[in-house]
């Protein structure tokens, strides 16, 4: 049991670490204005969209208690946080946890 772990550890290990290397390899290659690094650029984003769309509207765990206006009104509004702090990522972080503790505890 303990051999099968430490063996799917390492294939993973080295899929991960084999596929950041060819990544970093090829990267030298591409220039920012291409295609193809727009192209890329464009997949990361709308996967990571998707991703935040999933858990608003099919919410797993402890955020399903939570209700949808609750949620929207959190995510529209660390959004406006986002845009106003000239894109930083760390205050609608911390906005969004205080106001989504806020909103399910005392409403």
């Amino acid at each position: 049991m303990s051999t099968s772990i430490v063996l799917a550890i390492l294939v993973t290990s080295l899929a991960t670490f084999s596929s950041r290397l060819l990544g970093a390899i090829s990267s030298e290659r591409i220039k920012e204005t291409s295609k193809l690094f727009r192209y890329f650029n464009c997949l990361a984003y709308s996967t990571l969209a998707a991703l935040i769309a999933r858990t608003i509207v099919f919410p797993v765990g402890v955020l399903s208690d939570a209700s949808y206006l609750s949620r929207l009104t959190v995510v529209l509004f660390c959004l406006f946080i986002f845009f106003i702090s000239k894109r930083n990522f760390v205050y609608p972080t911390v906005i969004s946890a205080i106001m989504m503790t806020v909103l399910s505890n005392y409403l």
